[in-house]
């Protein structure tokens, strides 16, 4: 079984749809998902909301080790993605030798505002928590009470695991920034972090067309069957 967490908004519930659509459609084996929504987690996840927050599972992605009581392996994501390939290639990448694996961004924003009208931030390895592999027994030092004091950036900067040493590295092609990365045919998931076409601003986003597309297909149902009986005489 392949657990998947999603990042769940409640300002944009469409995007974690569309992207367990996305996963689900092109999955070969099995998978189960887990939506961080803060409504499920009272009493776990208790740190009050940041003004720089542009999520509501800015924080809360680092509570998957503990929801999996330490054990076996999770992926999480967040919401905005859009998965292009199976999303069993990327589960078996998973190396014991590490904690945590990663996309290894070198990602530098230029904006001053992202979406939602947010505060664009800069930091060493911005955008390697959007997409994490856990080893999950190796991540005993994400505890709730850890992930609910500890500063945004020992969390996202992974100061948590005290060694670099202990972060792996998955292959770019799982986490493409929309509009920062170069398009490329070799994509296995795309991630509108600026900004994806759920947000009417955004609908000329790269690769909107995609998302767009992907989006019709989740609402598609079968009509042709679903023929009401003929009421009867009399």
């Amino acid at each position: 079984m392949i657990r998947v967490f999603l990042g769940y908004s409640r300002s944009a519930p469409v995007a974690s749809s569309v992207a367990a659509h996305s996963i689900a459609s092109r999955a070969s084996q099995p998978v189960s998902f887990t939506y961080l929504a803060l409504n499920q987690l009272g009493g776990i996840y208790t740190r009050p909301r940041h003004e720089l927050q542009s999520t509501d599972f800015s924080f809360s992605r680092f509570l998957v080790p503990s929801l999996c009581d330490f054990q076996g392996w999770a992926l999480f994501t967040d919401d905005d993605m859009l998965f292009q390939d199976d999303i069993a290639k990327l589960w078996a990448l998973r190396d014991p030798a590490y904690a945590v694996q990663v996309v290894k961004h070198d990602h530098v924003p230029k904006e001053e505002v992202k979406f939602l009208e947010k505060v664009q931030t800069r930091y060493e390895k911005k955008n390697w928590s959007s997409v994490m592999l856990f080893n999950c027994a190796e991540c005993r030092a994400l505890t709730p009470d850890y992930v609910n004091s500890a500063t945004g950036l020992e969390l996202h900067q992974f100061k948590w695991l005290g060694d670099d040493d202990r972060i792996g590295e998955i292959p770019h092609r799982w986490n493409h920034l929309v509009d920062y990365d170069l398009p490329s045919k070799d994509v296995g998931n795309l991630h509108y972090t600026s900004g994806g076409p759920f947000y009417d601003d955004f609908r000329d986003c790269g690769y909107a067309a995609e998302w767009l597309a992907e989006r019709e297909a989740m609402l598609h149902c079968d009509q042709s069957k679903a023929k009401k009986p003929a009421k009867s005489g009399g």
